[in-house]
Order: C-alpha cells, then sequence, then structure tokens
C-alpha cells in the first residue's frame, strides 16, 4: 500500500504515443491522409497546415484545420460557402476509413524502439500507450506493430475517453489499466504539443522526441540525407517548441529514453542532478 508521504520514485509506467514516436518515423500516415481528404474536396492544404493540430483526436484535427483562415478561404473559393458544421461531419466521415488504409502504409516500428521498451520492461517499467486515432484506425497498426515485435501493455484511443488531448483523460485512463499511481510515477513521451499538454494536464512527466516525430515531420531516410549542420538547427528547433510546451525533457529518439528515466529518478528521490533539458 502506497504511503501518505511524498512520492520518491521509482517511475512505474511509460506512456507513449504511436504515431511519430514508436512507429511511423516523421509522423506520415496522419499528413498524407488529411491531405488527401482535402484534395477529393478540391481544396489543397499544405502538410503545414495538416500537422499544425497534430496529435489530437482526428475529428477535432479536421475542425482545428477548417478553422485556419487559409484552409477556410479555399474551402470557400471552392464550395461557396464558409466549412459548416455538417462539413465537418462529412469529412470525418470520409476521414476514417481513408485513415485506416493509409496507416497499414507506414505502420513500421521506428528503429530503436523494441530495445528500449525491453530496456524499460527489465527495469520493471509498465508500457503503455495513446493516441489520436479511434480504435477502428487503431486495429490495422495494432496488427502491424505486433508483427514487428512491438505490443503494449495498455492501449487508449482518443475515442474511448470523453474527449482527447490536450484532455489529460486518455494518459490517465492508461495509469489506471495499468494499475500505476502515483501520477508521478508516470512518463508520458510523444512527438507533439498536444502529448506534452496531454501528459502535464495528467500531472505526468514528459518528454519531447524531435527526430522522428511530427515537429521535424521527415522520412528517416529525408533526415539521414539532410546536411548535419541544418539537421542540428531543425532539431534545436523542434527542441525548443517542445520545451515551450512546457516538456521536461527533450530527445532527438527513443535510444536516450533510459537515461532520461534515470533523471528523473534522480529528481523523484531528491538528489541533486546537472542534466539539461534537452538531451537530444
Amino acid at each position: 500500500m502506497e504511503g501518505q508521504g511524498q512520492f520518491r520514485g521509482p517511475v512505474r509506467a511509460v506512456i507513449f504515443d504511436w504515431a511519430g514516436t514508436t512507429v511511423d518515423y516523421g509522423s506520415r500516415a496522419p499528413v498524407a491522409a488529411f491531405t488527401e481528404l482535402f484534395r477529393r474536396q478540391g481544396v489543397t492544404v499544405t502538410e503545414e497546415e495538416a500537422r499544425r493540430p497534430m496529435g489530437a483526436h482526428k475529428k477535432e484535427h479536421i475542425r482545428q484545420m477548417l478553422a485556419m483562415e487559409s484552409v477556410a478561404n479555399r474551402w470557400r473559393q471552392v464550395h461557396g460557402a464558409q466549412p459548416s458544421p455538417d462539413d465537418l461531419e462529412s469529412l470525418y466521415g470520409e476521414f476514417i476509413p481513408l485513415q485506416t488504409e493509409v496507416i497499414k502504409l507506414h505502420a513500421d516500428v521506428i528503429p530503436r524502439t523494441l530495445e528500449t521498451v525491453r530496456i524499460l520492461r527489465e527495469c520493471g517499467i509498465k508500457i503503455g500507450s495513446t493516441t489520436g486515432y479511434t480504435r477502428e484506425m487503431m486495429a490495422p497498426l495494432l496488427e502491424a506493430s505486433a508483427q514487428g515485435g512491438y505490443s503494449p501493455d495498455s492501449v487508449v484511443c482518443a475515442d474511448e475517453v470523453p474527449a482527447g488531448r490536450p484532455a489529460p483523460w486518455m494518459a490517465l485512463q492508461s495509469a489506471m489499466r495499468l494499475g500505476v499511481y502515483p501520477v508521478s510515477a508516470c512518463v508520458k513521451v510523444g512527438d507533439t504539443v498536444a502529448d506534452i499538454a496531454e501528459g502535464l494536464n495528467a500531472g505526468m512527466w514528459t518528454v519531447g522526441i524531435t527526430k522522428t516525430g511530427n515537429e521535424l515531420g521527415l522520412s528517416q531516410a529525408e533526415v539521414e540525407a539532410l546536411p548535419g549542420g541544418e539537421l542540428a538547427n531543425r532539431l534545436a528547433t523542434a527542441s525548443e517548441r517542445l520545451l515551450e510546451a512546457g516538456a521536461h525533457y527533450t530527445i532527438e529518439g527513443l535510444a536516450e529514453l533510459p537515461a532520461v528515466i534515470d533523471a528523473i529518478n534522480r529528481r523523484l528521490s531528491g538528489v541533486r542532478h546537472s542534466e539539461t533539458a534537452s538531451l537530444g
């Protein structure tokens, strides 16, 4: 039974995001689906516009895209009126099967994910996950990731809670399913501002991912083709954005996560340390 004093560690659960964090290097599947969805309506959207609300429930994501002045103006030019609530419902209905199909093309487990998960589990840490995808959308991804060797202990989807990110409900539901408390024993790891907000609102530690995720938004081949200086600048910008959102730490990829867990354990135990917030 937990004592009544201040929690002194160690970390007992890590709750991962999916696309851009553990699978789908560069978080390509959502972008491909959103741009295709609007293309079918005769409206061109940029990748930056498609990425801006990333991490939210996909219906909320579409709503935020329609609320962008640039997108709304293009919609009006094509359809003769501002996007309406009925348009949102129609788009979301079309989006569900589209995203479900596109996910299958971007389901590879990101390198070093399996090794990191193994290390965490060997330390007695449970593995949870949350996602802006619905359970229907997740079905093919869960199958593909399991075939690739990655199966978290808990999967909570955006349609299984009262509200998706930035609300804390998915992260808290994950902790409950894992049987882990207090929330300061949990670390939320993700690649979007919405992931960080979800973790902070749940009272958890938060770690932002830069190189493999939405903030950089590049495939592994594109990342490897970038000149070193340009990559460093882009990673610094991504890290700054996630730190400004409140992330306790940022890292380039999951290989660095065990070191962050060690740092968090030292902080929980009251041991002073000199680690910087950005370890990537």
